[in-house]
């Protein structure tokens, strides 16, 4: 089995930087990427926080299809919960009209922020549909297929493209993959928000063994996780710093993964429940591309995986350039590369900003870094 390799990037903001210099590492990372033969980069969604600055995924898709050439790019994901199910197939239609098969839609079950925000976003709702129903509705509208008996027959999430985006259902845990494998869908396991390796193994198992085949698809599992790559495992060890996964248990029986206790403890009181705190280790996978190439080959076989997301935070920029080149180094002989890789991307006649390669605007942008704290800023979950 090869190996296909794709990137989760959440537009970090670390000490010292400005919203505009992350967006900017964004640009020039999905650019070198490219340049490089990854699959897709993906960006989260996050609300109401100072430490990322990514709360409007399909703005930032838009921006980085036309800074890009060929690479997929995507949403790791969206919070259809928030969202009209209708507005959210326009968005993304316009974008795939914009770049036709270069668009992913992937839809996240968590809130993307605190419950303040989420009563921001939700203002005036009353008895929403449940996720499934709206992903159900999502998949009609991007496929123009509403029943004839549906109250909306006739409707149209216009503009219609030549080739429609495609719908991912992201999670951590066994029910997200239940509505994955229901409907059909690819399913993005996330290990960096929920590090359980049996329920990895459970939430495989079910897709994989409750997938509704009546959709016409295959069975597409994918595996999303943090690692780290450099020139050494002490390197890597160092370039991971003090990370802390902080999970916060509420009453009502959900958990949720933020990025710093006082969030965890600022989501307590604002969701006005009795809670508990659990604060543990991140699982990332790190060290120099020898080592990383094991684990990642390791766990390939535990999941049965051909695909991999990566999220690399770093507060360095060149430092997280260079772990995605190494990374792409350690899988030189397996890596399954996207059918346009054969196509030099950096002399295409109808490439933007041609006066640059996508290489040479990726180390621009490292102009912008500044000399940050080695500490990582806090995120909290999107999937």
């Amino acid at each position: 089995m090869g190996i296909i390799l794709s990137i989760l990037d959440q537009t970090p903001i670390y000490p010292g930087e400005t919203a505009s210099e992350a967006f900017r590492h964004t640009v020039a990372l999905a650019q070198r990427v490219e340049a490089l033969g990854y699959r897709r980069l993906w960006v989260s969604e996050h609300h109401d926080s100072e430490h990322v600055g990514g709360s409007s995924p399909e703005v930032l898709i838009s921006h980085l299809l036309a800074k890009t050439e060929r690479i997929t790019i995507g949403s790791g994901g969206i919070m259809l919960q928030h969202y009209s199910p209708y507005k959210v197939a326009e968005n993304f239609n316009v974008l795939s009209s914009l770049a036709p098969g270069r668009v992913d839609l992937g839809i996240g079950r968590a809130p993307g922020g605190l419950p303040r925000s989420t009563q921001a976003l939700q203002r005036g709702i009353q008895d929403p549909p449940s996720l499934t129903d709206k992903i159900v509705e999502l998949e009609k509208f991007i496929h123009g297929k509403l029943e004839e008996d549906h109250p909306l027959a006739g409707l149209k999430a216009s503009p219609s493209p030549e080739t429609a985006p495609e719908l991912y259902v992201l999670g951590t845990s066994v029910g997200s993959a239940e509505i994955a494998a229901s409907l059909g869908l690819p399913y993005v396991f996330s290990q960096f928000i929920n590090s359980d390796e049996a329920v990895a193994l459970a939430a495989f198992a079910a897709y994989r063994g409750q997938f509704n085949y009546e959709s016409g698809r295959q069975p597409q599992a994918i595996f999303a996780l943090a690692a780290i790559v450099a020139d050494s495992d002490e390197e890597a060890e160092g370039l991971a710093g003090n990370h802390q996964l902080v999970k916060i248990h509420l009453e009502s029986g959900r958990t949720l993964t933020v990025g710093t206790i006082e969030q965890a403890e600022e989501y307590g009181r604002q969701s006005n429940e009795k809670y508990r705190i659990e604060v543990k280790a991140p699982e990332i996978t790190k060290g120099s591309k020898e080592t990383v190439r094991a684990k990642f080959l390791e766990l390939q076989e535990k999941f049965g995986v051909e695909e991999f997301i990566v999220t690399t935070n770093v507060p360095h920029f060149e430092k997280r350039l260079r772990s995605f080149e190494l990374l792409k180094e350690a899988f030189a002989a397996e890596l399954v590369a996207p059918d346009w890789a054969s196509t030099n991307t950096e002399n295409s006649a109808d490439a933007p900003d041609t006066a640059k390669s996508a290489a040479a605007r990726a180390v621009d942008a490292q102009s912008f870094e500044s000399d940050h704290a080695s500490s990582n800023p806090s995120v909290s979950a999107a999937v």
